[in-house]
């Protein structure tokens, strides 16, 4: 009798605390967006901005940007004996023939090619430059959170969210597949996060919202309520099964 008492009283707690965390964590409604500040990169949190003081967001320069590691083959029409292939170094330089170092980290091409037209200016009449890249950063998102592989992936063609997430690994037993988030960047200050419920769509086998990933997107699987109060759950050595087959 006791054995049994205190199994009971187990279950009460446990579902006093399943309680509060469905109450504590209600689910935002499926596909809700908001906009989170990412203006300090050092800082482990991000802070929700309401939508009137959000500032009026612009469309993302969809140019590809230079990095470090990146190289880059110009070639003259006129001159080439200045034809060369350069890889920009950690500080974001690189050494050019006849002009030296010059920054070129985080350009367009478009802006690498003017920058370079002005500075050959100096020792060529008029130079026509053309810059091509030959090896850069590959598109690619992150996958975090309850995913089997967590990680940077390379994105390739069209990947949609639950396309990324299966290439992840799929989900973990703890996974909360209502409730997946998705982080996108629109500027360097501001990225928009959207939450999808991958459960009720593939429940209806209806997945024409789910998202194509764009290049540097993170999804981010959160952990379900059970996962959250399991290791507060007082193990009895007694199934429930048993328990409310004999009561």
């Amino acid at each position: 009798m006791g054995r049994r008492l205190g199994f009971w009283t187990a279950i009460l707690v446990a579902s006093a605390a399943w309680a509060a965390v469905a109450v504590a964590q209600q689910p935002a409604s499926p596909n809700a967006a908001h906009v989170v500040s990412v203006a300090d990169q050092n800082s482990t949190t991000t802070t929700s901005a309401s939508t009137t003081t959000a500032p009026q967001l612009q469309a993302r320069n969809n140019r590809y940007h230079l990095c470090e590691g990146d190289s880059f083959a110009v070639t003259f029409e006129l001159s080439p004996e200045f034809n060369q292939t350069v890889t920009i170094q950690p500080d974001g330089y690189v050494t050019l023939k006849g002009i030296g170092d010059i920054r070129v980290l985080d350009l367009t091409v478009p802006q690498l090619t003017q920058l370079l037209r002005e500075s050959y200016n100096k020792i060529l009449n008029d130079p026509e430059i053309a810059v091509v890249l030959t090896d850069f950063q590959k598109p690619f998102f992150i996958a975090d959170g309850q995913v089997t592989h967590p990680g940077k992936y390379e994105l390739r063609g069209n990947v949609t969210l639950a396309e990324a997430i299966a290439t992840a690994g799929g989900f973990t037993d703890s996974a909360k597949h209502s409730q997946v988030r998705l982080y996108r960047r629109v500027d360097d200050q501001w990225m928009i996060a959207k939450v999808f419920d991958l459960k009720a769509m593939e429940k209806k086998g209806d997945l024409h919202e789910d998202p194509l990933l764009h290049p540097g997107d993170m999804l981010y699987v959160p952990k379900n309520s059970l996962s959250k109060i399991k290791p507060f759950i007082p193990y009895t050595g007694v199934s429930a099964g048993a328990v409310l087959a004999n009561p």
